[in-house]
């Protein structure tokens, strides 16, 4: 037996629908988002928290089902393998404002998976599942400073309009993603066609009213099932416990931030010192003082006040001295230099830019139209001629890890670079080659 609850919103004629109660009752929390015949499908999740880790272990997954288009996966097996860059991107952008909303002492699993169950070729689905993550965490009862939602602004001629089809994208100025919560905007993602910037402030504002409506559909579906907000408050910390590691840190934690000769690792190591100094001092301490059984009941309590002392201290000295912790001005950037065919000329063409420490090596080759790249995604774009790959290998930042697949991160920044240069690169008839960028 179903006991389903839908309500919908209109958007300039267009509905958006949330549906609950039909699929995956044992999940936390679960709701099917559609618009047209696109439906995406949000289940969340959460368990018990993990024991040593001072991070919230956040994994949300956007997956893609080709039935939703009608079609059949191609190759020897015949179904789904590896996420394509599009879902890897997605599930970035639902992360990225979601994770700020979660309580910064929250160590519990959480995943939130998104799923393309129907799609036609008039809505995106990336925004719907954006919001519907936010219904399925609240249906969860996990600590949330939500609701929050997303809506895409497009740009046709001089007027705005939300949540555009893919054909208005393309033929539009503006492809602006925006998500907020009541607080306010949270995550703006955009590719523009070269817009003032004035007209990016009122595509923000326009899309933030969207949102807020939005925001208002969630709440007025919770309070239909009776469902209330969850606000966990924060564990307290002792404050005996508090004081005695502020007395011990303080001073040191004020020298560290004063050598501005530092590298960042250097910084990081002489800081780990200090905490494992008072963590030391704390283990010494007779077992029935205070202080001890304090740490000793909240694992957490040390590493948690420290790293709060460090953030007002380095606040602090921002604020009224005017100083980076690299010892920059607050009106001052880093050494930037750059130098272009680095590499012999048998590559196509080669550059290396860098700022103080962190460098990078980009290598372009072009091809021939042939040499576009397939897109078998649920996606209408069909080819891509302009290909930008990041690679960001241990070495660079003085670590060793196995050499795998490009992850998530290297995907995106990927993205965001081929976002970036896309509408400044020259037309298919005055330059037909196909364009691949490493970095």
């Amino acid at each position: 037996m179903f006991d389903e609850i839908d309500k919908s919103i209109s958007f300039d004629g267009r509905d958006i629908r949330l549906k609950v109660g039909l699929l995956a009752p044992q999940a936390g929390g679960a709701v099917l988002v559609q618009s047209e015949e696109t439906a995406v499908f949000v289940a969340a999740t959460r368990s018990t928290g993990r024991e040593g880790i001072d991070f919230l272990p956040l994994l949300v997954d956007y997956e893609e089902r080709l039935y939703a288009a009608g079609r059949i996966p191609g190759g020897f097996l015949r179904r789904e393998g590896r996420p394509p860059e599009k879902a890897t991107l997605i599930s970035r952008l639902i992360d990225r404002p979601m994770r700020p909303l979660f309580p910064g002492w929250l160590r519990d699993d959480i995943q939130v998976v998104a799923t393309t169950m129907s799609m036609d070729e008039r809505v995106p689905p990336d925004v719907l599942a954006v919001t519907g993550a936010s219904i399925a965490t609240l249906l969860a009862q996990i600590p949330f400073k939500g609701p929050m939602a997303a809506v895409r602004v497009g740009l046709i001629g001089d007027d705005f309009i939300i949540n555009p089809t893919y054909k208005e994208i393309e033929e539009g100025d503006l492809d602006l993603v925006v998500a907020g919560s009541p607080e306010g905007v949270i995550m703006v993602e955009a590719g523009a066609n070269q817009l003032p910037e004035q007209d990016m402030i009122e595509a923000i504002d326009f899309g933030y009213e969207a949102v807020r409506d939005l925001i208002q559909a969630q709440l007025d579906l919770i309070k239909e099932l009776g469902i209330e907000l969850v606000k966990e408050a924060e564990p307290e910390v002792d404050s005996t416990l508090e004081d005695f590691i502020g007395d011990r840190t303080t001073q040191s934690i004020k020298e560290i931030l004063t050598h501005f000769e530092y590298t960042k690792g250097e910084r990081d190591e002489k800081l780990d010192e200090v905490k494992a100094t008072v963590a030391a001092e704390i283990s010494e301490l007779p077992e029935d003082s205070p202080i001890r059984v304090a740490a000793e009941a909240n694992p957490k309590a040390l590493p948690t006040v420290f790293k709060g002392f460090t953030k007002k201290l380095m606040r602090k000295q921002i604020i009224e001295d005017g100083v980076r912790v690299d010892g920059r001005k607050l009106d001052e950037v880093r050494k930037i230099s750059c130098r272009t065919s680095v590499l012999p000329n048998r590559v196509h063409g080669s550059a290396l830019f860098q700022r103080e420490l962190t460098q990078v090596l980009s290598v372009v080759t072009l091809g021939t139209p042939g040499d576009a790249q397939e897109m078998d995604d649920l996606h209408p774009d069909e080819q891509k001629r302009y290909m930008h790959h990041y690679n960001m290998p241990p070495y660079s930042v003085g670590e060793t890890k196995p050499m795998r697949s490009p992850g998530r991160r290297e995907v995106g920044h990927g993205a965001l670079a081929e976002r970036a240069l896309i509408p400044v690169l020259p037309d298919k008839s005055e330059f037909p080659y196909v364009i691949r960028v490493v970095s």
